[in-house]
């Protein structure tokens, strides 16, 4: 089942090609760009930030934060571009490059040949220093809407934490737990004297 990308926002996209279109754009002319013929941005990905997974309440509410947009070449990926929200509406953050571009083309790939329906988005935790592919269970939700359902799917990027499985679908109800004990201080085995 293909999966139900968001469109992202007008202003978004229109920041990003600004970006790419302006001289000190830091990929441009760059061996990556030049030997892909150049960069587009596709694949525009709601980005949310989730902290506060061990604080009291419930379960955490992750917030929007900006669009991610993978630059494509002729044939793949070679880096990223994001808009952010600000006061004045979406403006250009910052261009992106690393393992996480090749590791979010390959979840998303993977992602799309699942049998149900999703909408991609990107979950970072950086409490963690962990992004991951979210994939919301409901294909007809906004992109604004950052309520994380227990049977949404997680796929955590590469590279992932010690311990967790890169490029693996958790249900968020089995990945957040684990992700709380790992934010959580272990006990002193004994009290020093």
């Amino acid at each position: 089942m293909p999966l139900h990308a968001h469109q992202a926002p007008a202003a978004a996209l229109r920041s990003v090609l600004a970006a790419l279109g302006s001289s000190t754009a830091p990929l441009r002319g760059t061996p990556a760009a030049e030997a892909h013929g150049g960069l587009r941005p596709e694949q525009p990905l709601p980005v949310y930030v989730l902290t506060g997974i061990t604080g009291p309440g419930g379960p955490p509410s992750p917030r929007l934060t900006g669009w991610r947009f993978l630059l494509r070449g002729s044939d793949t990926a070679v880096g990223t571009a994001e808009a952010m929200l600000t006061a004045d509406g979406w403006a250009f953050s910052h261009f992106g490059e690393g393992p996480y571009v090749r590791s979010t083309e390959v979840a998303l790939r993977h992602a799309d040949a699942l049998p149900a329906p999703y909408r991609p988005r990107l979950l970072s935790v950086p409490e963690l220093y962990m992004l991951t592919l979210w994939l919301h269970g409901d294909p007809a939700v906004d992109a604004t809407d950052g309520t994380l359902s227990p049977e949404d799917l997680l796929v955590p990027l590469a590279p992932a934490p010690p311990g967790i499985a890169p490029h693996l679908p958790h249900r968020v109800d089995a990945l957040l737990p684990l992700l709380t004990h790992r934010l959580v201080p272990a006990p002193l085995l004994h009290t020093p004297a």
